[in-house]
């Protein structure tokens, strides 16, 4: 069995429009609350969930939508959901952080590290009543940091569960770099409980493919879980409107915001020491310029152009692909603005 890369790359697509979609939402104050899109992990997810077959499950983190997409679920009741109509995916209950498909064995959760536990529950159940199957829990390094997921990844050890601990790492944690929050290395994390770890590039979607459909076939011919660690970038950051980058994209108009609060405080009488502020106002400027050598700004950690670029051979395809993708998507955003039935 080989990769495909044509079928891979539309996945892919589909899912970054779709988000997009989903951005300009958000954007245009449709859909509330705050929200986290995966643009930046398409490589990840399509290389994993198009290994799935019926009777697996996934256990998906705040960033569900992709890989829900990408498993079959309806875009528009994906939709309908984030807009918050009763007829959408969970009633318009779940929003975007809690998104539920029985049919598909897909559950997602905003509690941070969660992934862990519902994958080895989905994978005792498929053991017992489905050999064969696996479970495929989603979640970010930060996750690492939890105990819960910790506990699963020992379990799952012990009890052979056929689990893929997929870690989409960007490098973050929320606003904070994950290196200065996180002791010692990952891959040892799980390899000192008995878990196999894999490094792989999360922008190669070919790379990501073969490393997750050899930890697939170990876990269902029953030898066990496989940690799978993945380097992406969030494109968007943790969440749309995050601060750093509008800050990089629009200089002229945050700047000020940032900078007239942090000068007024500079010089107000009373308050700590001059040397506190100087140290407080270097790491604030420290956060603007590091996220102005963001890897977010170099095309190459983008999966989507890398996965594209090896398409460019037949440009005629490509076009065809992409216009009839850009197509349904439109149908899908016009569908799912309509009125509800009443």
């Amino acid at each position: 069995m080989k990769t495909d890369l044509w079928s891979l790359y539309a996945l892919m697509l589909k899912s970054r429009l779709f988000e997009e979609a989903i951005a300009k939402l958000w954007h245009d104050g449709l859909i509330s609350g705050e929200m986290h899109l995966g643009t930046g992990e398409e490589a990840i997810i399509a290389g994993v969930v198009t290994q799935l077959r019926d009777g697996d499950a996934m256990a998906l983190d705040h960033r569900g939508t992709a890989a829900l997409l990408m498993r079959g679920v309806e875009p528009v009741l994906i939709l309908r959901e984030l807009l918050g109509y009763p007829d959408g995916l969970c009633g318009g209950m779940g929003g975007h952080l809690h998104l539920f498909s029985k049919e598909h064995l897909a559950a997602s959760s905003g509690i941070v590290g969660a992934e862990g536990p519902t994958a080895a529950g989905f994978a005792l159940s498929a053991q017992y009543s489905n050999p064969g199957a696996i479970a495929v829990a989603f979640f970010g390094e930060g996750a690492m940091n939890q105990g819960m997921l910790t506990e699963s990844l020992n379990l799952a050890s012990v009890w052979n569960l056929p689990v893929l601990f997929v870690c989409k790492d960007d490098g973050w944690s929320i606003t904070t770099k994950s290196e200065s929050m996180t002791g010692g290395n990952l891959n040892e994390r799980a390899r000192g409980l008995g878990v196999p770890a894999v490094e792989v590039d999360g922008c190669d979607v070919s790379e990501v493919w073969e490393a997750a459909h050899s930890a697939i076939e170990r876990a269902r011919s029953g030898k066990g879980p496989t940690f799978l660690h993945a380097r992406c970038v969030h494109l968007e950051g943790h969440f749309l409107g995050f601060q750093l980058i509008r800050l990089t994209r629009n200089p002229l108009k945050e700047m000020p915001e940032i900078a007239i609060p942090l000068t007024y405080s500079f010089l107000q009488p009373g308050g700590a020491a001059f040397r506190e502020r100087m140290a407080g106002l270097k790491t604030v400027l420290s956060s603007v310029l590091s996220t102005l050598r963001d890897p977010r700004r170099d095309s190459t950690n983008d999966p989507l152009r890398r996965a594209r670029k090896n398409l460019l051979s037949d440009p005629e395809r490509l076009q065809e692909l992409e216009n009839q993708i850009e197509q349904e998507i439109n149908q899908v955003l016009a569908s799912s603005l309509a009125e509800a039935p009443s």
